[in-house]
């Protein structure tokens, strides 16, 4: 039996959705964040050294990273959230698994950091704090934000799936970055597709079901 390792707000949503559309058996071992750090809790380590979700066990196998995790359940349980690997729709898939995480969560994490710093930096210094961070933001963090929703927004002229007319496992892989950019990078109906498409995920039943099952899935703004 899979067991989902899910800690709550967090990317292990997506992979209790993914097995929602796939209808494959799963448990589901929950985790809560610490309300001060809003880290995740120590006994993670027990599952996988970083300590980190998702993390999905099944027998012996132990797999991290969302996207290993994605693609192996694609494998074993459902090729039929993939294009058929000898078209251009299967590059197109292969590219979102990839860019969700390694091109387009980085600029989305620096927003995080550099907003926290300016909350939660010590009195004396958070004025000096603030003016950094927003320089930081200005000149580098922004920009990257918006060139990246620009791309994605053209990206789905192609089709109203990410790898084109079908849905596949890389809308999955992708709704995590694209919902936290609605909660902190300025993702509006200033970008149409972008938000039809959100639409269109939060509307499939798996979606739906997922979240019954997981518990309340926000994204810090």
């Amino acid at each position: 039996m899979i067991r989902v390792h899910h800690l709550n707000h967090s990317r292990s949503q997506r992979v209790l959705w993914l097995l929602e559309e796939l209808g494959v058996p799963y448990e589901i071992v929950r985790y809560e964040r610490d309300r001060k750090t809003m880290l995740a809790p120590p006994e993670l380590k027990k599952v996988h050294p970083l300590g980190k979700s998702p993390v999905v066990t099944d027998g012996p196998l132990v797999l991290a990273e969302s996207g290993a995790i994605i693609e192996t359940l694609v494998e074993r349980h459902g090729p039929q959230l993939r294009p058929s690997p000898d078209t251009p729709a299967f590059l197109r898939y292969r590219y979102w698994l990839h860019y969700a995480e390694g091109s387009l969560m980085p600029p989305l994490l620096l927003k995080l950091v550099f907003d926290e710093i300016e909350k939660k930096s010590p009195l004396l210094v958070r004025p000096v704090a603030k003016g950094i961070s927003a320089q930081v933001k200005k000149l580098l963090i922004t920009p990257n934000l918006r060139q990246h929703l620009d791309f994605l927004e053209a990206e789905l002229a192609e089709g109203p799936w990410f790898a084109g007319k079908a849905f596949s496992a890389a809308d999955v892989q992708m709704s995590f970055p694209i919902e936290a950019a609605a909660a902190r990078a300025g993702l509006d109906a200033s970008r149409p597709r972008l938000m039809a498409w959100l639409e269109r995920i939060h509307g499939r039943p798996a979606y739906q079901r997922a979240l019954d099952k997981g518990g309340p899935f926000e994204i810090p703004g």
